[in-house]
């Protein structure tokens, strides 16, 4: 009997027994902080511990054992060929914890699963099971906030575990499995090795990409316009207006131009400089006055309450916070019980959450901020996931911002904040207004009838502006927001005569489409219905870890490589990188979750056929119907260097190399580029030139490119000749930054072998400028590593620059210098006296970069420290790595601590010891068999007798487990 099966029979018979247990009471969360929480809400006779995540997965194909490697797992770790059975192990650093687990529930009467209640919530659940293997009553017990009620309400109404859930999650990592493992080879053969394909990061990249796409092809139109200021009555009642239409015809704005920089309408007037300075200075002396005036009532609603993508979105704009580090922070929030879930897509507030909303809004602000009823949010999300209740301050009653201003700091207290304001706005009333128009009329000397108009808006009652105002995103034309300014126009009627105080022209220039930044990049992933609340931060965060973007301020950049990706997956993977197609993956994904699709078959069909529809735009032969592997065998021909090639024009292209981007022309020999006059024969010679990571692709230009070539050609700035050498010394400027070289002769130049010769090569030091460094400069780099002089052993000691850093050598003891000058000014005295120091080693001898106070566990003081692997948080006995989005700067105690929790939680990391080489080969093969067998069959015997342990599955449980999901 299946490990499911035989839970639910457990649960059955219990509930038909009615049993009523007295001992003890386990209950599994995911992380540290959750379950210190939620035990201090039990009573004593409940353990409450964590699990840290996921503790078993599907492994690499390097990390399976030599028999299961063999077998139908060896491929993928999914056996494609019986109902997509899955090979999950025991995670390396999770082996101790299923320990203590196991030990915990041996005193325990029943278990509560207490993960999350999603998807990948219920999947851990359902992993913790088929590991512990449980023989009391399990239970699973579901909340969506951590309040002392919510807890204790929670553990008296549990449930069955959701077996489609599981489905659907388990669905989701095999599918991500096998797209990964077919089309990232693809990639590694084509554009360079170490790439990785993902059914969400490749679609998240193309979409980054095409923006850019759209930015080099923008051809910036320019256009002009008047701006004036008027009053009817002198200063106090001065406004300003713009030239709107001449002799009846509009005058073009921003939005009347195509991205090819042509206009849209014929129709409309296009403004040269000349022009509008002409109306200007004749609007000066003319006569006008007011010919119309239009007044509207003006009301704006309140934005719904928070979901993880509005959360993200708005996190971003006002708190500078990245989807990730809004997430993490979210993530703190909730598991100390000041939010409810954060992962959700759901704007619904429950009637509690209602009536908090409303009567606080009503104690702050007054009986007139409240409509008569509950305002209700119905937001229809594109693949919603599980409906959870909206983002909002945990508990029946809120606590505001002031009451937790003691508890809570930093970004954590700042997001709670957010929060709490749009879950209060939400239930507040309409801000009202009203919004006049003014027309603007009078007639020029040359005869030309003029216009202009002049917008304002005026709040009377602010509702729910007292309390939060959305942020917005950036805007393609900087007018666009203006009509929602709230700016008073004076009280005007048709007729009235206006004295023209100021008329000048105003230049302009078409924008191109703005580039997504982290927040609009997860609003167009959630528009398009790819990904989920739980997987918006990480794809965000894989496709910069992967190279394919970078940032500059908040806006995401695609790399050259991205571009070669992308072209790769949109001409040969078409259907995968398809919008609608991913996103039908998400809704079939939902149907499984359901109950209203099978695992095995819905897998069946995407990866053998039947299940991908026909994406090509080229009219080619259809594919529609085939599956995965289909398109990965028949690809045909790909033409690396062509799919790597992206034009940029007048014959000059980008290519992505094995060792980054470069820029290349193609001329005839002997050819002059600027003239084009022919000098000589006519073969072919293409000039080449590094682009530097600085230069985004939108402004790779031709004329760009060029620049980037000439200086290429100059072949770095001559700084002079060495005088022991006779070489030229150059300097140049790499894609890994500054540096100098010297310039080997021909004759050595062209030695091979034992007798190659290799040019001396330094990189600048950081405080140095590629336009000055001289020649004296550039030959004391090249002569390093110095010798400082011997000790009084006679054993010599060297200065040294190197991957981490200047450093003195003495034999095989290294220690490191305070900064890259030292290389050239420290002394043998100096020297000696560094080493007469005791050697600190490893993370002792890092840099203390801030103090944190003192660690709430082990009572030791908190230092975050730069070490070899980058910054990260210790308190002497434990080591946390700060993750990316940890500033080090700005973290505070409380995320210190919350990493040295988390480390403490795995434990040790343990190492598999190697075992040294016998003498002889004949030693070494009849070792390595002799081992081979005994490892083989000591894992036999365990997969046989190991309970909970992840084996390889015997044919009996494969079958067991294949008829259980089919």
């Amino acid at each position: 009997m299946s490990t499911l099966r035989r839970i639910r029979s457990t649960w059955k018979q219990d509930r038909g027994r009615r049993i009523v247990s007295t001992g003890r009471k386990l209950v599994i969360v995911e992380s540290p902080a959750k379950a210190k929480t939620i035990g201090g809400y039990l009573g004593k006779d409940w353990d409450v511990e964590a699990s840290v995540g996921h503790i078993r997965d599907i492994p690499t194909p390097s990390e399976m054992p030599a028999d299961i490697k063999k077998g139908p797992f060896g491929k993928f770790g999914v056996d494609v060929d019986h109902g997509f059975e899955a090979y999950y192990v025991v995670d390396s650093d999770k082996k101790k914890k299923v320990s203590e687990l196991k030990r915990l529930l041996k005193n325990a009467d029943e278990l509560y699963l207490a993960t999350d209640e999603d998807r990948e919530g219920e999947a851990i659940a359902w992993h913790l099971l088929e590991v512990l293997q449980p023989k009391v009553p399990v239970k699973r017990m579901v909340f969506h906030e951590i309040t002392k009620e919510a807890i204790q309400r929670a553990a008296s109404s549990t449930r069955d575990l959701d077996v489609a859930l599981v489905d659907a999650q388990e669905t989701r990592r095999i599918l991500d499995r096998l797209y990964g493992y077919e089309v990232s080879p693809v990639l590694w053969r084509k554009v360079k090795a170490g790439l990785s394909a993902g059914r969400v990061q490749s679609v998240a990249t193309r979409i980054v990409v095409e923006r850019e796409r759209e930015r080099m092809a923008f051809v910036r139109a320019s256009y002009w316009d008047v701006e004036g200021d008027f009053t009817p009555d002198g200063p106090a009642n001065q406004f300003t207006a713009r030239l709107s239409s001449v002799d009846g015809n509009r005058v073009a704005v921003g939005r009347d131009f195509n991205d090819d920089g042509t206009l849209k309408a014929p129709s409309v007037v296009h403004l040269d400089e000349a022009t509008a300075t002409s109306i200007a200075r004749q609007v000066l002396t003319a006569q006008v006055q007011v010919t119309g005036v239009q007044e509207k009532p003006y009301t704006r609603r309140p934005s719904a309450p928070f979901t993880t993508s509005t959360l993200q979105q708005e996190a971003s704009r006002k708190l500078r916070l990245s989807s990730k580090n809004a997430m993490r922070v979210a993530q703190r929030l909730y598991e100390n019980g000041y939010i409810t879930y954060m992962r959700t897509d759901s704007t619904t507030l429950s009637e509690a959450a209602l009536t908090a909303a409303r009567q606080q809004a009503r104690d702050l602000y007054g009986a007139d901020y409240v409509p008569d009823s509950p305002r209700l949010y119905e937001k229809k999300v594109k693949n919603a996931q599980e409906a959870h209740e909206a983002i909002r301050p945990a508990g029946d009653r809120f606590r505001t911002p002031a009451q937790v201003a003691g508890e809570l700091r930093g970004d954590e207290f700042a997001l709670y904040e957010l929060i709490w304001k749009r879950t209060v706005a939400s239930q507040m009333a309409d801000a009202r207004g009203s919004t006049a128009t003014v027309k603007l009329g009078g007639t020029l000397q040359d005869g030309r009838v003029v216009e202009f108009s002049a917008s304002g808006t005026v709040i009377t009652f602010r509702g729910f502006l007292a309390a939060y105002e959305e942020g917005r995103d950036e805007e393609r034309a900087s007018k666009a927001a203006e009509a929602e300014e709230e700016r008073r126009l004076p009280k005007l009627s048709e007729g009235v005569r206006l004295t023209v105080v100021r008329a000048d022209p105003d230049g302009h220039e078409t924008t191109p489409p703005p580039r997504y930044t982290e927040a609009t990049l997860v609003k167009a992933m959630e528009e398009k219905g790819i990904g989920r609340p739980s997987t918006y931060a990480s794809t965000v965060g894989t496709i910069q870890d992967r190279g394919y973007v970078t940032t500059r301020g908040s806006a995401l950049v695609p790399t050259w490589l991205a571009f070669a990706v992308t072209r790769l997956l949109e001409e040969h993977f078409t259907e995968l990188v398809d919008y609608d197609f991913t996103a039908s993956m998400e809704e079939d994904l939902d149907r499984i979750a359901g109950g209203d699709e099978r695992r095995a078959e819905w897998l069946e069909r995407f990866y053998f056929g039947d299940g991908l529809p026909d994406a090509r735009p080229d009219g080619a032969a259809s594919r529609a119907g085939h599956g995965l592997k289909q398109l990965v065998d028949d690809l045909g021909d790909i033409d690396a260097r062509e799919i790597s090639t992206i034009p940029i024009g007048e014959g000059i292209v980008v290519r992505v190399g094995r060792y980054g981007p470069y820029v290349e022309e193609t001329v005839p020999q002997g050819v002059d580029p600027q003239t084009g006059e022919m000098t000589s024969g006519a073969s072919e010679a293409p000039r080449r030139a590094t682009i530097t990571d600085d230069i985004a692709p939108d402004e790779m230009t031709p004329a760009r490119a060029r620049e980037l070539l000439e200086q290429s050609a100059d072949d770095g700035r001559v700084l002079g000749q060495d005088p022991a050498t006779g070489r030229d010394i150059v300097a140049r400027a790499g894609r890994y930054g500054p540096y100098v070289t010297e310039v080997l002769d021909e004759e050595s130049a062209a030695l091979k072998g034992k007798n190659k010769l290799k040019p001396r090569t330094a990189s600048l030091f950081k405080d140095m400028d590629l336009a000055t460094v001289d020649l004296g400069t550039a030959l004391k780099l090249l002569s390093l590593p110095r010798v400082v002089g011997t000790d009084p052993e006679g054993v010599e000691i060297t200065a040294q620059n190197g991957r981490y850093g200047p450093y003195l050598k003495k034999g095989t003891d290294s220690r490191s210098l305070a900064s890259e000058q030292q290389l050239f000014d420290v002394t043998l005295e100096e020297a000696l006296a560094i080493y007469a120091q005791p050697k600190q080693r490893g993370r002792a001898a890092a840099a203390r970069l801030k103090e944190l106070g003192d660690d709430p566990v082990s009572g030791r003081p908190m230092l975050v420290k730069d070490g070899r692997f980058g910054a990260y948080v210790t308190d002497g006995e434990t080591n946390a790595t700060l993750r990316k989005d940890d500033d080090p700067e700005s973290i505070t105690p409380e995320r210190g601590a919350e990493l040295l929790a988390e480390k403490r939680a795995k434990g040790p990391v343990t190492r598999k010891r190697t075992t040294k080489k016998a003498a002889t080969k004949s030693t070494t093969k009849a070792t390595t068999r002799s081992t081979t067998k005994s490892a083989a069959t000591k894992g036999a015997a365990k997969a046989a007798t190991t309970k909970g342990a992840a084996q390889a599955p015997t044919k009996k449980a494969v079958s067991a487990a294949t008829a259980r999901k089919a």
